[in-house]
């Protein structure tokens, strides 16, 4: 098999347990496609070349011994740089981590190394996974496989730019309001956030606590299925991690949906670009044709959102970032000293104009005399659209609404951070809700930018969210489209 890069994440799987492939092959096409690439795109900021070949080479020996393979044996995968790897450098994106190495394994990380996936390296993201077009790393901008002069959207933007130019089919991401969504859908595949507290945030840099979710990209549903067994179960060292075992949602991907009840709430679509209206509209028939009925619900308390969010997130990571100080670990300014500079230079020099900007928001909302006008106001909304999305899914089993507002733009063409700040329009309620959310290709624009559609589902609904998108899936081919650069 030469073309190895084509194959998804499942049927690497199948050809390496059947014998088709070796995981050395595999890991080394992978590594092929990186080199020769990645240059272009900047989806990487590190590649572990001798750690990804000695596990693809204990893997072979594995599967020769005859011994029980993993769920995701021999598929490589690589993580958004905000999640532990023992032993590897953790960036955030960040100066102020440019030299951290990570003393313990995030539980996603465990959980698939122990079931024999191959992390063969880090992606690039947002500083702490804070924006919508991973132009504010502060090592590289990343760019989108389908228009290399636009951006592949935010924060997770390195991890979706990898799977859309088939560099590995499968990553990780984190999503705190759209994060894996919203990059899914201007690259052109798939990106799962589950239900807040599914999968272990142990060993993910903090950034908004009660919002931040780790998540899977790939190419396709099944692929999202596959690595969700895996991560989606109990971890003692999470407090916020749910006391649920893992579902089994491959064998109940093709569960017929007629009869499926999907809400649209039209109200809130009023603004939307006329192509990605259609596109829109185009996928809402195919579901019909499919037998599902469509119903209106009311969901215009979602225009709070983004200021619901702009206060709670912000609030959140200037208490999580006030731990990056220059004295514990992360950069110390060599300019300092006295105690006082090096908490004062370490931070000025260590981060980011968006990081700041963020943390200072935070700080204002939580100071005293504005948290009651702000923070505490901003939890009741919370409280309300909480509400309201549990009154729409007493008349709807998923929930249908665009991804993005708009397709991939180009790099450096949004410099208003409010205008940046939209980006997140559809995506960022069910992070406040905590419920789930798929973005899933649904067409091109005329000039060949993604589009992407988003299903939500009430708590704990992976199973039926997994099974709407993969309804589509089987009738449309978008999700098959590999950048005519990278094929």
């Amino acid at each position: 098999m030469t073309d190895i890069h084509t194959l998804t994440a499942l049927q690497v799987h199948n050809a390496f347990k059947q014998g088709k492939l070796s995981a050395s092959e595999i890991v080394a096409a992978s590594l092929a496609r990186i080199t020769q690439h990645d240059p272009k795109i900047k989806a990487f900021l590190r590649v572990f070349t001798e750690r990804a070949g000695k596990n693809a080479r204990m893997l072979d020996e594995k599967r020769a011994s005859g011994a029980p393979l993993g769920k995701l044996a021999g598929i490589p995968i690589a993580l958004k740089d905000n999640i532990n790897l023992k032993g590897e450098i953790t960036t955030c994106g960040s100066k102020i981590l440019e030299h951290f190495q990570a003393p313990f394994n995030a539980t996603a990380s465990r959980l698939l190394e122990q079931e024999d996936a191959i992390i063969i390296g880090k992606t690039n993201c947002d500083e702490f996974a804070m924006g919508s077009s991973t132009e504010h790393s502060a090592f590289q901008k990343t760019s989108n496989p389908w228009n290399l002069s636009c951006t592949p959207g935010g924060s997770s933007g390195g991890s979706a730019a990898a799977v859309a130019a088939r560099l590995c089919p499968l990553t990780l991401g984190s999503d705190t309001g759209g994060s894996i969504r919203q990059p899914a859908s201007l690259c052109g595949i798939v990106g799962f956030k589950p239900t807040y507290g599914r999968v272990s945030r142990y060993g993910l840099v903090a950034f908004g606590s009660s919002l931040d979710q780790i998540g899977p990209l790939a190419a396709t549903v099944e692929d999202i299925a596959m690595v969700m067994e895996v991560l989606g179960r109990h971890c003692e060292h999470d407090s916020t991690s749910l006391p649920k075992g893992p579902d089994d949602l491959l064998s109940k991907l093709n569960a017929p949906i007629k009869g499926m009840k999907i809400g649209v709430p039209w109200e809130f679509l009023e603004n939307l670009q006329p192509e990605l209206l259609r596109s829109f509209q185009a996928s809402l028939d195919m579901y019909k044709d499919l037998g599902a009925t469509l119903v209106p619900v009311d969901l215009s308390c979602l225009k709070y959102a983004i200021a619901v969010y702009y206060i709670i997130a912000t609030a959140e990571a200037s208490t999580n970032l006030s731990r990056f100080d220059g004295i514990r670990y992360g950069l110390r300014s060599k300019r300092a000293t006295t105690l006082d500079e090096i908490y004062d230079y370490s931070r000025q020099e260590g981060f980011g104009d968006e990081v700041k900007r963020r943390i200072m928001l935070g700080t204002f909302v939580l100071s005293a005399g504005y948290q009651e006008a702000y923070y505490r106001k901003a939890q009741k909304v919370r409280a309300h659209i909480i509400q309201k999305y549990n009154e729409a899914f007493s008349h709807c089993a998923v929930i249908a609404t665009p991804t993005s507002p708009f397709p991939a733009f180009q790099i450096g063409s949004i410099t208003d951070p409010l205008e940046m700040y939209l980006a997140d329009i559809y995506t960022i309620g069910n992070n406040l809700a905590g419920i789930p959310g798929i973005s899933i290709p649904s067409g091109f624009t005329q000039d060949m930018k993604p589009i992407g559609l988003q299903l939500s589902a009430p708590e704990l609904s992976e199973g039926l969210l997994l099974q709407a998108a993969h309804a589509l899936q089987q009738v449309t081919s978008y999700h098959t489209a590999i950048p005519k650069e990278f094929l």
